[in-house]
């Protein structure tokens, strides 16, 4: 059927808002990186502090995503899309205007419960609405605006906060994201899914164990490892995790269906999905606090200089995935996260104040040559793993390993930094910076150890088609 001129802008206005929304997500993900030294001595505090505002966001967000998509399908996915963006814009403003770093922790976690609506809500309802033979182009513009957003928010970031204020950084979120909720109200289609129960019990355990853990590893180096409050809390974590995976086995509707981990490529592509980001989020928080704190490069000049690390997959990731097509995914994959893993070692081994940052800029284009080939390459083998009618919640436990895995490695590399150096001088900020980005490395390795164990040539379940899973951050 010929598509008429009311249609074809009807469906302009969908992928032009879902994409927009998508875009300011992805974007407020990576944008903070390079304004976190600003907002530590704006706000004067320790960084053990401050990457709660990463932590907070990223808990917030993992937990959330499962939930909202389900919430979308049971009460309508306009309506719970554009909830979730005026959130998500509210919480905008609270940053704004967060005058310590408590509030500003607050106000991140409601930006993450947000951006864990909007996410996979915008994807769910520019696929409704678009026809079979059109989705392919379409889903590729959507995910190439996330790559856009990827590569240009350290340079974004930076931007703003040296031109303007750190502040900014939310306040630009604020007329897009106002303008986008009234337009999505009046010209997004309704629509709705099967609904299904409501898992918030899991999402209440998997949230408090996460956050149990990740306080622990940011306290331990203040309070000791062998201290009451860490072993506590990290104890208090585990046993919450388990209490987790033993309430999703008895329960009709679970948020992460366990038996999905009995599929091979499946498991093991979470596991990687959560190795892989956290060595790609933790590294780049770690070097731009090198650029900026060690080398004092101006917050636009460390963009700019991490533009080969966070860029390179506008570029490569559709090379990577027309090899993936002829030689199979998991060559594609150990192969990217080898060059990820060995760029970090030459910058780890290297990253001295005497080196030219020239040549940390190689080595960190060679990682984001390594990012490209497996950022977008693992979750679609993780997709492609699974049934039609599981791939929509696949998506969403991807997710969850995404953001966990950030938030787990920022805590890790965190504590490394804190024991081994600090932030009093250039000399202590260096450090601490190389063996904590020796455990991002570490990281990266125990991913490409992980994908060796993929299938080389995996066979979609029965009925899937291709999954092409856009660049998410």
């Amino acid at each position: 059927m010929t598509a008429t001129p009311a249609t074809n802008r009807r469906l302009g206005w969908v992928l032009g808002l879902t994409s927009t929304a998508y875009f300011m997500v992805v974007l407020d993900s990576v944008v903070v990186i390079t304004a976190l030294p600003s907002m530590q001595r704006d706000l004067h505090v320790s960084l053990s502090s401050l990457q709660w505002t990463l932590n907070a966001y990223g808990i917030a967000f993992a937990a959330g995503i499962i939930t909202a998509a389900a919430l979308g399908d049971r009460i309508g996915r306009r309506k719970v899309f554009t909830l979730g963006l005026a959130l998500f814009t509210v919480a905008s403003v609270a940053c704004a205007l967060a005058p310590n770093v408590s509030e500003l922790i607050a106000a991140r976690t409601v930006q993450g419960l947000g951006g864990a609506v909007v996410l996979p809500l915008s994807l769910t309802i520019l696929t409704a609405a678009f026809p079979m033979e059109r989705r392919g182009m379409i889903v590729g513009i959507y995910g190439g605006l996330a790559g856009l957003a990827v590569a240009m928010g350290p340079i974004i970031g930076g931007a703003v906060t040296q031109s303007i204020d750190w502040h900014w950084i939310f306040w630009i979120n604020i007329p897009i994201g106002v303008i986008a909720v009234l337009l999505g109200v009046r010209l997004l289609p309704e629509s709705y899914g099967a609904p299904e129960r409501l898992d918030l019990v899991g999402v209440g355990l998997v949230s408090a164990g996460a956050v149990a853990v990740v306080w622990a590893l940011s306290r331990a180096n203040q309070v000791g490892w062998w201290s009451a409050e860490g072993v506590g809390t990290l104890g208090a974590g585990a046993v919450l995790l388990v209490v987790f995976l033993r309430w999703e086995r008895s329960v009709p509707e679970p948020m992460v269906p366990l038996r999905l981990l009995a599929v091979r490529d499946f498991a093991i592509g979470n596991v990687t999905t959560f190795l892989m980001s956290g060595a790609i989020f933790a590294g780049g928080l770690l070097v731009t606090e090198e650029f900026q704190l060690a080398r004092h490069y101006s917050p636009v000049g460390a963009g700019a200089r991490l533009l080969p690390f966070f860029a390179t997959p506008m570029f490569v990731s559709p090379l990577a995935g027309a090899l993936s097509d002829r030689l199979g995914r998991r060559p594609i994959i150990v192969a990217g996260l080898s060059m990820l893993t060995a760029g970090f070692v030459w910058v780890a081994w290297r990253g001295s104040l005497r080196t030219s940052w020239i040549e940390l800029v190689i080595a960190l284009l060679i990682a984001g040559v390594g990012i490209s080939m497996a950022l977008p390459t693992v979750p679609t083998a993780v997709l492609s793993a699974v049934a039609p009618h599981e791939i929509g919640k696949a998506s969403g436990i991807n997710y969850m390993a995404q953001r966990f895995g950030a938030v787990f490695a920022v805590a890790v590399g965190s504590t490394v930094f804190a024991t081994y150096g600090g932030l009093t001088s250039p000399t202590t900020v260096t450090a601490g910076f190389k063996p904590a980005l020796w455990a991002c490395a570490v990281f990266a390795g125990l991913g490409t150890v992980a994908a060796t164990a993929m299938s080389a040539r995996p066979r979609p379940a029965a009925g899937v088609e291709a999954i092409e899973a856009p660049i998410t951050a």
